[in-house]
C-alpha cells in the first residue's frame, strides 16, 4: 500500500506540473513502461518511479525481445523519482530492453519490454554526401597520402551502406528477407572488426559508437555467399541533427 501510494503521488505531481504549464517538456512514462531513444551512437533509457523502497534497478537488453535478455547496467539513483540510463554500446540490430526492479523486501519485477526507437529530433533520413564530409574526411586522410600515390577516384557513398544525418551506419536491402546477406566491417588498414552473418531485414541502422572512432571504414557485402559490393564509409565526428 505504500508503494502504491507513493506511485499515485508522483503520477499526480508529475501531471500537476504539465498541466499548469510548468514543465516545458514532455515527461517520461511511469514504471512499468518507459522510453527507449536511439540517439547519436547510444540508447537512452528513461523513465520515472513512485517506488521507493528499492534496492536496485537493472537493466537488461535482448535482440529478440522474448529470449537471452542479459543485464548491462544499472540505475546509478533507482530511488530516483526521474531516472534515466544510457547504453553507450548498442548492438548491431534491434535492441530491446526491460528493467528489473528488486525491492529492499526481496521482491522483484519486471517492467514492458521496450524496442529502441529513433529519436525523433534527429534528421536520420538523409544520406551523408561527399560534399557533406569533404573537409573532415580530407584530414582524415592526410597522414596516409604520402604512403598512397595512386590517382584517388572520387568518393560517393553506397546504395546499400552508407551514413546518414545522425552519423550512424544504414543497410539497406530491400530484398534481404528473400536473400542471405552478410557483411563484414574493417579498419581502413585491413584489420578486421565485426561481421553480420545475415542482414534478416529490409532495414537495419547500425550505432555509430559501434565503430569506437570517426573516420573511414571498409566493407564487404556478400550475396549469397558472392562479393556483390566492397566499399567504404566515413563517420564524422561532428555531425548535424
Amino acid at each position: 500500500m505504500k508503494q502504491v501510494a507513493r506511485l499515485t503521488f508522483a503520477i499526480g505531481l508529475f501531471l500537476s506540473i504539465a498541466l499548469t504549464g510548468k514543465g516545458q517538456e514532455m515527461l517520461p512514462p511511469v514504471l512499468p513502461e518507459f522510453t527507449a531513444t536511439i540517439k547519436t551512437g547510444k540508447i537512452q533509457l528513461d523513465w520515472i518511479s513512485g517506488f521507493m523502497e528499492v534496492k536496485e534497478i537493472g537493466i537488461q537488453r535482448s535482440l529478440d525481445s522474448l529470449l537471452n535478455f542479459n543485464t548491462i547496467g544499472y540505475a546509478s539513483y533507482p530511488t530516483q523519482t526521474r531516472n534515466a540510463y544510457l547504453d553507450n554500446k548498442p548492438l548491431p540490430g534491434s535492441n530491446y530492453y526491460r528493467l528489473f526492479i528488486l525491492f529492499n523486501n526481496g521482491r522483484f519485477m519486471y517492467s514492458k519490454t521496450m524496442l529502441a526507437l529513433p529519436d525523433s529530433t534527429i534528421r536520420a533520413d538523409m544520406k551523408l554526401q561527399y560534399a557533406d564530409i569533404r573537409d573532415a574526411a580530407k584530414a582524415a586522410g592526410k597522414a596516409g597520402e604520402e604512403n598512397n600515390k595512386e590517382p584517388k577516384v572520387v568518393w560517393h557513398p553506397s546504395n546499400y551502406i552508407y551514413t546518414t544525418a545522425d552519423g550512424n551506419v544504414n543497410i539497406k536491402l530491400t530484398d534481404a528477407p528473400h536473400k542471405k546477406y552478410s557483411v563484414k566491417f574493417y579498419e581502413p588498414n585491413g584489420s578486421f572488426l565485426f561481421e553480420i552473418e545475415q542482414v534478416k531485414g529490409p532495414s537495419l541502422i547500425l550505432e555509430k559508437a559501434i565503430f569506437l572512432h570517426a573516420g573511414w571504414f571498409n566493407f564487404e557485402l556478400f550475396e549469397e555467399g558472392h562479393l556483390k559490393e566492397k566499399w567504404n564509409f566515413f563517420i564524422p565526428l561532428n555531425y548535424r541533427m
